[in-house]
């Protein structure tokens, strides 16, 4: 089957009757021009070397040229092939902790502007992986199942905040119950849970569900972030206060995060205003198994290189015909004498 890949290209090819109605009034302002200058037979002896027929021939073959080049920019194709690609790589769950005491400022811009953006830079560098995603509180909520649409997971954080859960809370075994059912059924890849939380307020179960889940072959990784000395909460209106109007604070619980992570087999990395929780991750992660899987499909062949050959080679016999008569070109007899 033949076909063109980007068609769209030969609207180029009416650039070729222009050029076609610029040469014929060049050669007709030309030939006015000569005219004048003098008798037609007196300006023929003068320029008696120069062919009459190879301007018109050197034009015809720059046309012929254009149209090999714009044929090649269309991308003709003939036949299919079929090609394997191999990748490498492994399964991650990222769970997001927006309740509100993410909003606090112990870390630069906010608690939950960090973590967003630690995940969008751990996308970044992902290539054949998996994702999915998910956020919780005080219940956990899947935003996106196994994938490998990066865009549609930064899609996501960017339009994320903490109004995207109403009951409050830190349910820990919510969201690695959550995490562990988003994985696919392939036992040999490595799986990884991301728990990015401040431990702030959690429930129980937590440990038991990392425990779990480190059972069923998936890491449990709690990047915990936030200051252990605590902060406050900033609202519209003000620092967030209690039922009794006391300013309520914040802490990281760290202690916690720590306990999860070793009961679910994998690292507590603690989040700060630097680069280093990133790298650390980065670091874990390529330790987990990665398992090749083979991805066969059908593509055209490309024959745009006959078409890129064909404009350089009349390009190339264009450059070597003269519009004056040479006299080594000559002895071929390569044009009659005009």
């Amino acid at each position: 089957m033949f076909r063109f890949q980007n068609p769209e290209y030969f609207y180029l090819m009416g650039i070729l009757p222009a050029m076609v109605l610029i040469y014929i009034w060049s050669a007709w302002r030309a030939n006015r021009r000569s005219r004048l200058f003098g008798d037609k037979e007196l300006v023929e002896r003068m320029t008696k070397n120069r062919s009459r027929v190879r301007p018109h021939i050197k034009f015809g073959l720059l046309l012929l040229a254009l149209a090999a080049i714009i044929t090649a920019l269309a991308r003709p194709q003939l036949g299919l092939s079929k090609e394997t690609e191999e990748k490498n790589g492994i399964e991650v769950a990222v769970m997001l902790d927006v309740s509100n005491s993410m909003l606090a400022r112990d870390v630069s811009p906010n608690r939950l502007e960090r973590a967003k953006m630690l995940v969008s830079n751990l996308v970044d560098k992902m290539q054949n992986d998996k994702v999915a995603f998910g956020i919780f509180a005080g219940e956990a909520y899947p935003q996106l199942p196994i994938t490998q649409d990066y865009a549609s997971v930064k899609m996501l954080l960017n339009a994320l905040n903490t109004d995207a859960v109403t009951l409050q809370g830190t349910n820990i075994a919510a969201a690695i119950e959550l995490a562990s059912r988003s994985f696919t059924d392939n036992k040999q890849v490595g799986k990884a849970i991301l728990l990015i939380t401040d431990g702030e307020g959690h429930e129980g179960g937590a440990e038991e569900a990392a425990k779990q889940a480190a059972k069923d072959g998936r890491k449990v990784y709690v990047l915990g972030i936030g200051s252990t000395s605590g902060t406050e909460i900033p609202t519209s209106e003000g620092y967030m206060t209690d039922r009794d109007g006391n300013v309520v604070r914040t802490a990281l619980n760290e202690q916690m995060c720590r306990e999860v992570a070793k009961a679910g087999d994998g690292v507590y990395i603690h989040i700060d205003n630097s680069n280093i929780a990133q790298n650390q991750l980065a670091a874990e992660l390529d330790q987990l198994q990665k398992v090749s899987s083979s991805t066969s499909y059908d593509t055209y062949d490309e024959q745009f290189r006959a078409f890129a050959l064909i404009a350089l080679l009349i390009l190339v016999i264009e450059f070597y015909i003269f519009e004056a008569q040479n006299p080594f070109y000559n002895r071929f007899k390569l044009f009659k004498k005009q």
